[in-house]
C-alpha cells in the first residue's frame, strides 16, 4: 500500500464566476514521482498553486501527512516542506545565481549579517548537483535560458523540501542535462521525497514517474500506475479521443531559395553559410551552448555580425527588430515571458502588437473592429483557450500564451518565420495544432525555421536539419536519412556516419 504524503479532496476554484477546478482529488505518495497531465487550460497549474498557498481554494480541503492544511500564501507551503519548480522561470536576472538560490533564506550570523561565502559555497554544491559547472557568483542574466532553468531547479531543491513540484521542468534541457535531473529525481525518491512532475512529453514522464493522474477542463479523469497504462492511452484520457498522428508533417514540393547567409559571424556565431528555399521547414539542433538561439536573434536584427545575408537574391543588412520585420522576418521567442508577450495587455492587445499599422485608418487611429477581428481570428484558427479578446494574458495557461506569442508574428504576414522552442510547455493536441499550422503555411510558400531540443519534434516535422556546435554549423541532415543517433553525433562536434 502506498503511503500519501499529500491528499487534496473535492477542490474546487473559481475565478469571476467560472469553475476552473471541479471536485478534483489528487494525491501525491511518499518516495514517488507523480505526472500531473491534460491539455493547456485543464487546471494543472491552478490545483499546484492552490497546493503552494498562491491561490486560495474555493471549497475542498488539502492533508499533508495526515493532517488538514490551509496555505495562505507560499511562504507557510515552503515552512510545511512543498517547493515548485516553475515553468516560466521565477528569477532575479540582476542578481548572481547563489542570491536567487537563497533568495529570502540567506544564511546569516548571530547579529543578522549575510554570510556570503556559506551561501556561495551551499550554491555551488546544489549546482554541481545538476552538472551546472557556474561560478554562483555569475549574474543570472548572463546564463542561456537552459541554465536559467537549472538554477530555478537548484533554487527549489536546496529548501529541502518534502514535497516538490516540477512544472516542465525540461523544457530548456538538453538530453545529458533531462538525464542529470532524472538522477536527481531517483535520489530524491530513494530518500523518500514526493515529486510532482508536470510535462507535455510523455517520453519522459513514462521514464521517471511511478503513477500518472489526468485533469481535462478542471475534472479529474483518472489516476493510473504508469505500469498499467501507455502513451496513447494517456493522450485518449487527456484530449478525450485517440491522437492517431503525433507529427503530421507534409512533403511539398520547394520553390526558389528565399534566404542565403554567408560567413556570418559575431562574439557567438562563427563563419555560418546556409540556404532555405520556398516552403520548406529547417529544422536547428544542437546542445545548450551550441548558439542555436542567438544565430536566430542575429538573423533578427539583434545583435549585430560581420558576414553577407541575402532575401530573394538581394543583399540586405538587417540591423534592428524592425528591420526584420519590414524585410518579412518574424521570431518566436524561446522566452516568451521575457521577450515574447506583455501578460499586462490582453489578448487582443498581444495578437496586434507588432502588425498595429495594418489596423489603423489614414489619421493614424486603430480600427478597433479591424483589430477585434483579426484577433478572433487567429483565437479560434489556433485554438487558443480565453475568455475572450479582452483577458489578460497573465489568465491564460503557458501553452495558450505561447499560441498568442505565435499569432503575434503570423499577423506581420511573414515570409521568413522563425520558431525557437514553439511547442515547449504545450499539450500534444494544441502541438499537433500548431504543426498543422506549420505544414498550412508551409504549403502556402512561407519559409519556416524550427530550432527545438525536442530531437523526435525536429525529426518529425523538418524536412531538413541543420546541426550546431559551439557557434558553428557540424552538418546538415536530410529528413529521411535523419536519427536521433545522428543528429547527437553531430551536436557534440563529431562528424555524422
Amino acid at each position: 500500500m502506498k503511503d500519501i504524503a499529500v491528499s487534496m479532496k473535492h477542490i474546487n476554484k473559481d475565478f469571476s464566476g467560472v469553475n476552473v477546478l471541479k471536485d478534483v482529488n489528487f494525491n501525491i505518495y511518499k518516495g514517488h514521482a507523480m505526472a500531473l497531465v491534460g491539455e493547456n487550460g485543464a487546471g494543472k497549474s491552478t490545483l499546484m498553486k492552490i497546493l503552494t498557498g498562491v491561490y486560495l481554494k474555493t471549497s475542498g480541503e488539502v492533508y499533508l501527512n495526515g493532517l488538514q492544511v490551509n496555505f495562505n500564501d507560499t511562504q507557510s507551503s515552503q515552512q510545511a516542506g512543498i517547493a515548485i519548480i516553475h515553468q516560466e522561470l521565477n528569477l532575479v536576472k540582476d542578481l548572481s545565481i547563489g542570491e536567487n538560490i537563497f533568495l529570502g533564506r540567506e544564511p546569516v550570523s548571530a547579529r543578522g549579517r549575510i554570510l556570503w561565502s556559506k551561501l556561495y559555497s551551499d550554491s555551488e554544491y546544489w549546482l554541481k548537483k545538476l552538472g551546472l559547472n557556474e561560478n554562483p557568483k555569475e549574474l543570472v542574466k548572463n546564463l542561456s535560458v537552459g541554465k536559467q532553468q537549472l538554477v530555478e531547479i537548484a533554487k527549489a531543491l536546496s529548501i529541502d523540501a518534502n514535497v516538490i513540484i516540477m512544472d516542465e521542468p525540461t523544457g530548456a534541457l538538453t538530453p545529458s542535462e533531462t538525464q542529470k535531473l532524472f538522477n536527481v529525481i531517483n535520489d530524491l525518491k530513494y530518500e523518500g521525497k514526493s515529486i510532482v512532475y508536470i510535462s507535455h512529453r510523455l517520453q519522459e514522464i513514462f521514464e521517471i514517474c511511478d503513477d500518472v493522474t489526468v485533469l481535462r477542463d478542471g475534472e479529474l479523469i483518472g489516476e493510473k500506475s504508469i505500469k498499467e497504462t501507455d502513451e496513447d492511452k494517456v493522450i485518449e484520457m487527456m484530449v478525450g479521443r485517440k491522437l492517431n498522428e503525433q507529427y503530421p508533417r507534409i512533403k511539398t514540393v520547394t520553390g526558389p531559395e528565399v534566404l542565403k547567409v554567408e560567413n556570418l559571424s559575431n562574439q557567438f556565431i562563427k563563419n555560418v553559410s546556409f540556404t532555405l528555399r520556398q516552403g520548406e521547414t529547417l529544422g536547428v539542433a544542437g546542445l545548450m551552448g551550441s548558439s542555436r538561439t542567438e544565430l536566430m536573434r542575429t538573423l533578427y536584427g539583434i545583435y549585430p555580425y560581420n558576414g553577407e545575408i541575402f532575401l530573394n537574391g538581394e543583399k540586405v543588412k538587417i540591423s534592428s527588430s524592425t528591420n526584420a520585420l519590414k524585410l518579412g522576418i518574424a521570431y518566436v521567442s524561446e522566452d516568451r515571458k521575457s521577450n515574447g508577450i506583455i501578460s499586462e495587455m490582453n489578448v487582443r492587445e498581444n495578437i496586434t502588437l507588432s502588425s498595429l499599422v495594418k489596423f489603423t485608418n489614414a489619421a493614424g487611429l486603430i480600427i478597433k473592429s479591424k483589430e477585434e477581428a483579426s484577433a478572433n481570428k487567429y483565437i479560434e484558427t489556433m485554438s487558443i483557450k480565453t475568455a475572450g479578446i479582452q483577458q489578460l494574458l497573465k489568465y491564460l495557461s503557458g501553452g495558450n500564451q505561447q499560441k498568442v506569442s505565435i499569432a503575434k508574428n503570423l499577423n506581420t504576414n511573414p515570409k521568413i518565420l522563425i520558431l525557437d522552442e514553439p511547442t515547449r510547455g504545450v499539450d500534444v493536441g494544441a502541438r499537433k495544432d500548431i504543426y498543422n499550422l506549420i505544414n498550412k503555411f508551409k504549403t502556402e510558400g512561407m519559409c519556416i525555421i524550427v530550432v527545438s531540443s525536442d530531437i523526435p519534434e525536429i525529426l518529425g516535422i523538418c524536412d531538413r536539419i541543420m546541426v550546431m556546435h559551439e557557434g558553428r554549423i557540424s552538418g546538415f541532415l536530410q529528413q529521411k536519412y535523419a536519427t536521433q543517433e545522428a543528429i547527437m553525433t553531430l551536436a557534440v562536434g563529431k562528424d555524422a556516419v
